[in-house]
């Protein structure tokens, strides 16, 4: 499915599992984890990211699952997900740009190669105490205004205001809290959610009829009832009973 033109620039198309462009629903069991996957990509040098949201039958969205791109260069991004109750769910993706990646990437070459020192260093400033405000706990948002504060330390040599904003605890608050610029969401698509036993069973056809008495040879369905722990001990969990109908009447 293509993204919504009225939402954002990022393009999100082929949004897979699709079954019929989204007329009938992708299935699934209750607690069974499956990959979504779309292709997203952004304009020019903007870095991208992307996550899958699920809204269970009730209508309430879940936290979002965060997408990695499955092969760099590919522009296939790809999470999985994994829905709970039984009913009718939907998914989507959003996409957006990620403004502090693509500083990131710029920083990385101009600050080694002392190229626009202070321009790059005052940007990526800006930028993490925009992304500060978006990170929930005070640990995370913490170290991302520290990482700020750093950029704009001239007292420190370029190479160490660089990498405080690299450090794995900046990384890893917005990894989980990114900036998120020009936002898109593509058309959400129907999800079935049935319970386990849909995925599997052993089943066992069933012949009431055949399941009498000495007393009373054509069996009921009350006298086939006897018979279920037996099929139960021999591995079965489905039963299946075939049309019952009686024999050799005419119906008009």
């Amino acid at each position: 499915m293509d993204a919504n033109p009225d939402t954002g620039r990022i393009p999100i198309v082929d949004v897979r599992p699709v079954v019929e462009c989204g007329r009938r629903p992708a299935k699934a069991v209750s607690g069974e984890t499956f990959q979504v996957t779309a292709t997203v990509f952004g304009e020019g040098q903007d870095a991208v990211g992307a996550n899958v949201v699920l809204r269970d039958p009730s209508g309430r969205l879940g936290p979002w699952t965060p997408m990695r791109e499955l092969a760099p260069g590919t522009d296939r991004w790809g999470a999985h997900v994994t829905p709970g109750e039984v009913g009718h769910w939907t998914y989507l993706v959003e996409a957006w740009s990620d403004p502090v990646a693509a500083w990131r990437r710029s920083a990385e070459i101009k600050v080694p190669a002392g190229i626009d020192l202070g321009l790059v260093l005052e940007e990526g400033a800006a930028l993490h105490e925009r992304a500060a405000a978006g990170v929930p706990d005070a640990a995370g948002r913490d170290a991302v205004l520290a990482a700020a504060n750093a950029l704009r330390d001239e007292s420190r040599p370029p190479a160490a205001r660089l990498a405080a904003a690299l450090a794995p605890e900046v990384v890893t608050a917005l990894s989980g809290h990114p900036l998120r610029e020009r936002l898109t969401r593509s058309l959400p698509l129907p999800l079935l959610v049935e319970r386990k036993r849909a995925l599997y069973g052993s089943w066992y056809e069933f012949f009431p009829r055949s399941e009498g008495t000495p007393e009373r040879p054509h069996g009921t369905f009350r006298s086939a009832a006897e018979r279920l722990p037996a099929i139960a001990e021999m591995g079965f969990d489905v039963v299946y009973l075939p049309p019952i109908h009686p024999i050799g009447t005419t119906f008009r």
